[in-house]
């Protein structure tokens, strides 16, 4: 943790109405955040280089989660249904995912990646994870666990306030 060398351990607030503590987490998470959207507008062109990187996000929870309907994946990244319907036709016609009908409703449909779109987003994915492997290199394989638990908690936390 980042230190700001002013302050008392008894006052985090300091009478200044700064909380260092989550000051210094907006901090590294914004740092962080800038970061990752970098890395996923290089990973996006790796995959394609016409994908959008907001659409790359898409591809990872098609390949965690399965197959899903636009208005589930909508939801799970809080964007609104248009926005969700011109990114999945952009990755329909890069052929990087499908539409088939719901067997459970007819007039819906479920979005799968394609075998072609699963064998590109799984070469940049494993890519990303040796980069992390390598970054990391240096910690103690419980300290990477800590991390991705917080991580964890702190997205489901922010899923659970929309």
């Amino acid at each position: 943790m980042h230190e700001s060398g002013t302050g008392s351990e008894a006052d985090p607030k300091c009478g200044s109405g700064v909380d260092h503590e989550f000051l210094a987490l907006e901090r590294e998470l914004a740092v962080f955040l800038r970061r990752a959207r970098a890395s996923s507008g290089e990973m996006a062109r790796e995959v394609h280089p016409d994908l959008e990187p907001a659409a790359y996000g898409l591809l990872v929870r098609l390949e965690d989660a399965g197959q899903q309907r636009a208005t589930e994946l909508a939801g799970y990244f809080g964007v609104g249904k248009a926005t969700m319907s011109r990114q999945l036709r952009a990755l329909e016609e890069l052929g990087l995912v499908a539409r088939e009908p719901d067997p459970a409703d007819g007039r819906a449909s479920l979005v799968r990646l394609t075998d072609e779109g699963r064998s590109r987003f799984r070469r940049v994915r494993d890519a990303r994870r040796d980069r992390y492997v390598s970054k990391l290199a240096g910690w103690d394989r419980g300290e990477v666990a800590e991390l991705a638990r917080l991580l964890h908690q702190l997205n489901k936390r922010a899923e659970s306030e929309e």
